[in-house]
């Protein structure tokens, strides 16, 4: 978002990965060290200046102690319910300076086996430093946590109170996992060699950002799945764009050559953050509020709309340093130079330094938000209500299941996602000049449409309370979705859309994914036998070990569950009529033959489900206590009837479009041979001939 399109050509910095220190100083001065860090500093202090105000006018800073305590007169203190905000933004600004300071590595390396040179080290030993301030504030937060829940204050808090709420409350458990996951990474940052190192550092920080979201505000709104997953999607993607801001103004102000061959790299990244930030945050705010009357009548709500509006501030001044940066016009040699690379510093940190301003006002508004309590309150009337994240639907009718609407923020995810990114792909080939078939694009689509359906759709909204209608989603998504998804070729489009290189010889995100489909896991993963394993194996140990009705019960269950048969799915059908470069592709008598024999596991699965008298799940739906289909076990008879008949459909497709395949790939091969022939002048023919010939001589000579 903050920085200029990308380019496959080479740049004009240095090309080796360990070089990365080689670019020229601005002539300019730059700022000093002392001047960065009171500017940092400054920032700092405007976000927390930001949070202080939204608590105060939001109410948040008067605790969430339960009601009966507060009215009691029990107060935690005002440490207690000052430090936990503060404690918060000091956690989310370590977070941000980890993220920044992995990414550096991979904004700047020439290839991700390369070797860390001088900034990207400096980079991790400040994430150590970072990672381990993260981990302290995370937990000495969760024991002023603990005395504001209990209302007591935190040097009367008694041990067993303060070990009963670290590891048997879902919040303390939460900040435990946590800080085991940073203290790893403060650990390994020690030792990382390698940009490709970093990067799975990097992923692991990203899984630390996740459990605080599971147990935050989002897991007690209504719409457990949606509230849950665009928190989520806000915050990862938030936490990688301040970040790269982050490591653009402050490791990387020195050489230009790097800044430029970064700031070009950041911009993609960048534009994807802004959008999925700016939406998931829409959709988030809207749950939380309960509609837009929340959001213009509480405090909440009005909370949220100045953040959207300082996130509309941020969009303005990225597009902005992007116009500068754009700016980089013919030079007189006939090249085109880079803007990042010539922009004077103290522009350019004017420009990223007011965008990390802002940034820190969002974070101290998130982290006041967090503490402020939406409007919604309570949403549950009952048990089942809580387990089912809203009301208990009306009984199915062909209406019901044809136009009900299902708010699945993972159906949101994979829908808006994949299509988004798709498009993004036929874009960009059709900006290039080159053409993509029409069928893949509308298979693709109609896949898409399918998992909308099951997941956003009537059938997602019974899916949650009908064993039947749960059944029919499954097979929807792990057999009918997937076959439509794999005919689209979505990873053969990403290979060609996504750009090379961007320095001679080295990695670009095409390279990085042709790498990871050749790479060790993929092969594992995307073997027949092990995709055909996974395929089966799922079912049984889903519906047939118990695990079913404990994920039912719990949040993100279904949700899992959902995703768990897409991928699987996929994986299976890829593997048997894909066109992806996996690296074990069987024979098409191989595939078939596999075909044939996974069909009569799924054939037995369907049986055992009629012919069981345990209803799979039965405790999960009997705490439901719906007021239809209470017939659990002809529920169940009726939901492996229609496994059976909707599951045998795609066997049958997916035989045929093998069978198709394999037809064309003979006749192809039969061309093949043709044309070869015809080049040769037949000499593969008229040498078989000779030694047809010359065998029937040696024949004759022996007779004689």
């Amino acid at each position: 978002m903050t920085t200029t399109p990308t380019s496959p050509g080479p740049t004009s910095g240095p090309t080796s990965g360990t070089a990365e220190d080689a670019g020229r100083p601005d002539r300019r001065p730059a700022l000093a060290g002392s001047q960065v860090a009171a500017v940092l500093a400054a920032v700092l202090l405007v976000g927390l200046a930001a949070s202080w105000l939204m608590l105060v006018l939001g109410g948040g800073a008067d605790g969430t102690a339960p009601e009966a305590l507060q009215e009691a007169g029990v107060d935690p203190g005002s440490t207690t319910l000052w430090a936990i905000p503060v404690l918060g933004f000091v956690a989310d600004a370590a977070a941000v300076v980890v993220v920044g300071c992995l990414l550096v590595p991979l904004l700047i390396v020439k290839r991700l086996g390369d070797d860390l040179g001088g900034v990207s080290r400096r980079a991790t030993r400040t994430a150590t430093w970072a990672a381990l301030v993260w981990a302290v504030s995370v937990l000495v937060s969760a024991v002023f946590e603990t005395s504001d829940a209990w209302a007591i204050p935190v040097l009367d808090l008694p041990y067993d109170t303060l070990r009963q709420q670290l590891f048997e409350s879902g919040q303390g458990q939460a900040s435990i996992v946590q800080v085991v996951l940073v203290l790893l990474v403060a650990t390994v940052t020690r030792w990382v060699a390698t940009a490709r190192e970093a990067a799975w550092l990097l992923g692991v920080t990203m899984v630390a950002l996740v459990p605080p979201v599971l147990v935050g505000h989002s897991a007690s709104s209504g719409s457990h799945d949606l509230a849950i997953v665009s928190m989520v999607v806000h915050v990862l993607p938030a936490v990688l764009w301040v970040g790269g801001v982050l490591a653009l103004w402050w490791r990387l102000l020195d050489a230009p050559r790097s800044r430029a061959r970064a700031v070009r790299r950041f911009s993609a990244i960048a534009t994807w953050c802004f959008a999925a930030t700016a939406l998931s945050g829409v959709i988030n705010a809207w749950v939380r509020a309960g509609g837009l009357d929340g959001l213009l009548t509480s405090a909440y709500g009005r909370g949220t709309i100045v953040k959207a509006v300082t996130l509309v501030v941020l969009g303005v001044l990225a597009w902005q340093l992007r116009r500068r940066l754009a700016a980089g016009l013919d030079d007189g040699t006939g090249e085109q130079t880079d803007a990042a690379a010539k922009l004077p510093v103290r522009t350019f940190l004017l420009l990223t330094g007011a965008e990390l301003l802002w940034m820190s006002v969002a974070i101290g508004l998130g982290v006041a938000l967090s503490r402020t309590p939406p409007p919604v309150g309570e949403p549950y009337a009952s048990g089942a209500e809580e387990l089912l994240g809203g009301p208990m639907p009306p009984a199915p009718s062909f209406e019901n299941l044809l136009l009900g609407v299902n708010a699945s923020g993972v159906g949101l995810l994979v829908v808006i996602g994949g299509l988004s990114a798709y498009a993004v792909g036929l874009r960009t080939l059709h900006r290039r000049g080159d053409r993509w078939p029409v069928l893949r694009t509308v298979s693709f689509v109609a896949g898409i449409a399918i998992i909308g359906y099951t997941t956003l759709g009537g059938l997602g909204v019974y899916s949650h309370v009908m064993f039947s209608a749960h059944m029919v989603s499954h097979m929807l998504l792990s057999m009918v979705a997937p076959i439509l998804l794999v005919a689209g070729g979505p990873v053969n489009l990403a290979l060609n859309a996504l750009p090379g290189s961007d320095v001679r010889g080295g990695q670009g995100p095409r390279q990085i994914l042709a790498a990871a489909l050749q790479s060790r896991p993929a092969a594992v993963l995307s073997h027949p036998v092990v995709a055909a394993v996974l395929f089966v194996g799922s079912l049984y140990g889903v519906y047939f070990t118990g695990a079913f009705g404990w994920l039912m019960e719990n949040h993100l269950g279904h949700a899992w569950m959902e995703i768990h048969f897409l991928i699987t799915g996929y994986l299976f059908y890829e593997s048997l009529v894909g066109i992806a470069p996996v690296p074990h592709r069987l024979s098409h008598l191989a595939r078939l033959g596999l075909l044939l024999l996974v069909a009569p596991f799924h054939a037995f699965f369907s049986i055992a489900l009629m012919s069981s008298t345990q209803p799979v799940g039965e405790s999960f739906y009997a705490q439901l206590d719906r007021p239809f289909a209470q017939d659990l076990a002809a529920d169940q008879y009726l939901g492996g009837s229609l496994s059976w008949a909707v599951g045998e459909i795609p066997i049958l497709m997916v035989a045929l479009l093998l069978l198709g395949q394999w037809f064309r790939y003979d006749r192809a091969e039969s061309r093949r041979h043709d044309r070869r022939e015809d080049a040769s002048d037949d000499a593969e023919l008229r040498a078989y001939n000779d030694r047809l010939a010359a065998m029937t001589r040696a024949d004759h000579e022996a007779d004689r």
